[in-house]
């Protein structure tokens, strides 16, 4: 098993599982391609990949918007005969022929479609699997798999079986004894037998699946050890109010609010977003309700997290010390956009958006807030272990946060054009604290060449260009590189300027988007943004094709990773 240690700085990668091409990928990344790419990172010197939440999600696409806590999305899985043995050569070629693979591999990625042919190749798996051609030796890993996992896995298989039953994902449009795991049981014994056996063998697919997912994600860890590459994970901050863990267990959830986000400069993609903030339409987490079991909920959630990842980012990280929240569900947001604040609170019982349990107005208020995120952040570390957590600290940051994060020694976020002194100047990469990770944009974020190019577009305003220059100024300063002139458009100078020169900074981690490492306008999400597309970016050719695709970018990054001090090759 592989250890990593501040002692040694580390450089890395963030993508999208969904964005890789494989050797045999469906159309949308999965556990095969992340292999793949894992051996291209590593022979070029990185030292950790970070990838988004690979939790189960619904017809919304979006990782943050997630089904289970636990439960790995079955998108995820490698279906082909190397990855999983109950599939015969014949029976896949033989299913994925009726399907246009070549229209499912090309532009972006088509859940819907792929995730059909996926569970038309794992209900053909789980019938070899429950025949006597099965492996004995699988059946037994099996059966310990159901044992050992039985208290999650219970309830979201059947979760999950009496979706498709009914055809709807959502729970609330389900007959109502299936609202509730006890009365969905009781309907289960009431079935005529063979009505009752077609159901439970859905209940046991659904177990098999997941099965696959945790043995196909043991397999990548291992893959990574091997390498000695890190691999970030992803921990969403909430949970679908559809989800199965609402399912499960309302009592540990505030069901009356929905988690977001205050408004930030940054994200304009609506008008809504602007005004208002993001609404994610997460219910938010009932503390006292989780204390009274030692948040056991999330004890299981990171302990099993922790079998497959390396390091764990934790999603807005600030949530846990308070949490901004609004009255209205997203699917109301429309009627709100055009309001007053006065006009909005006389629409939603006299409540506004707003930070829960308490906002920061009052000294006692904001210790109450910085003693509860002390106290959650203890009881992940006492899950984890130490060095293990990464704090995604981005937004409105109240100033014990930070503090208390770092008495934790939790590494926090460094976005270099919102690091700024007390003065407004930005803050020079050699004065960042060693356990942080730096990085010029999140999935959330424009590419930095889109960064750059809206720069460069402002230099053209008179009443803007003074800002515009002197940000590209900043930007190129503290790469070490004032001697760049400016303004001038994104050219490849530009970009290995940035590059190199996040790699120099005192963090213990930098990551770069692959999208900025080549110099790609490509963006992965929108916030705010609904439709579709979002989410949908897959790159260019397979990891093998990128020495042609990008040929300077990755000779370039190769260079500097080792000129750099972050290099982990082997030979460096």
């Amino acid at each position: 098993m592989s250890t990593f240690s501040p002692d040694k700085k580390l450089a890395g990668i963030l993508t999208p599982v969904s964005a890789l091409r494989g050797e045999e990928d469906l159309g949308v990344g999965d556990t095969a391609a992340l292999v793949e790419f894992a051996g291209w990172a590593a022979q070029k010197g990185f030292g950790m990949v970070q990838i988004l939440p690979v939790n189960e999600t619904g017809n919304d696409h979006s990782p943050y918007n997630i089904l289970s806590s636990m439960a790995f999305d079955p998108l995820t899985i490698t279906a082909s005969p190397k990855w999983l043995p109950e599939i015969s050569r014949e029976a896949y070629e033989e299913i994925t022929g009726r399907h246009d693979l070549k229209a499912l591999r090309a532009g972006g990625a088509k859940y819907a479609a792929v995730k059909a042919l996926k569970l038309e190749l794992l209900k053909t798996a789980f019938r070899v699997f429950r025949s006597r051609k099965a492996d004995p030796i699988r059946r037994r890993a099996y059966a310990k798999f159901e044992r050992n996992e039985a208290d999650w896995l219970e309830p979201y298989a059947l979760f999950r079986a009496l979706a498709e039953w009914n055809g709807d994902e959502v729970p609330t449009n389900w007959p109502e004894e299936h609202r509730n795991p006890s009365a969905a049981q009781e309907w289960v014994t009431s079935l005529t037998p063979p009505r009752k056996k077609s159901f439970e063998d859905l209940v046991r697919f659904y177990s098999y699946v997941q099965w696959i997912a945790k043995l196909q994600w043991k397999t990548v860890r291992a893959a990574f050890d091997k390498l000695g590459l890190a691999l970030v994970g992803d921990i969403p901050v909430g949970v679908s109010l559809q989800s199965a863990d609402v399912w499960r267990a309302p009592g540990i959830f505030d069901l009356t609010r929905s988690s977001g986000a205050p408004p930030e400069k940054i994200f304009k993609s609506d008008p809504f977003t602007e005004k208002w903030g993001q609404n994610w339409g997460f219910p938010l987490y009932d503390w006292e309700a989780m204390s009274h079991d030692n948040f056991a909920w999330w004890r299981r959630r990171l302990g099993a997290a922790c079998e497959v990842f390396h390091f764990l980012r934790v999603d807005h990280a600030l949530g846990f010390f308070r949490i901004y929240s609004f009255p209205w569900r997203p699917e109301e947001n429309a009627l709100f956009t055009e309001l007053t604040p006065e006009e909005a609170a006389a629409r939603a019982g006299g409540r506004l958006p707003g930070f829960v349990a308490h906002d920061d107005s009052t000294e006692e208020n904001r210790e109450r807030n910085r003693f509860q995120g002390e106290m959650l952040f203890r009881v992940f570390l006492g899950e984890t272990g130490s060095h293990r957590l990464i704090a995604e600290d981005l937004g409105e940051v109240a100033p014990y946060v930070r503090p208390t994060l770092a008495a934790l020694e939790i590494p926090g976020f460094k976005i270099p054009q919102w690091e700024r002194t007390p003065d407004g100047k930005m803050i020079p990469g050699s004065e960042y604290q060693r356990l942080s990770l730096a990085t010029f944009a999140t999935h959330d974020h424009p590419p930095v060449c889109q960064m750059w190019k809206d720069l460069l577009a402002d230099c053209s305003d008179p009443a803007r260009r003074e800002a515009a220059e002197d940000a590209m100024k900043e930007l190129l300063k503290f790469c070490g590189r004032e001697d760049i002139a400016i303004p001038q458009s994104y050219t490849r100078e530009i970009r290995e300027a940035l590059i190199g020169g996040l790699f120099s900074c005192n963090s213990w981690m930098v990551v770069h988007q692959i999208t900025d490492l080549f110099g790609l306008a490509d963006r992965f999400n929108i916030p705010g943004a609904v439709g579709d597309a979002n989410w949908t970016t897959r790159l260019a050719g397979r990891p093998s094709d990128w020495e042609n695709l990008h040929a300077e970018a990755v000779e370039f990054v190769t260079n500097a990773l080792s000129q750099s001090g972050r290099s982990s090759r082997r030979s460096s």
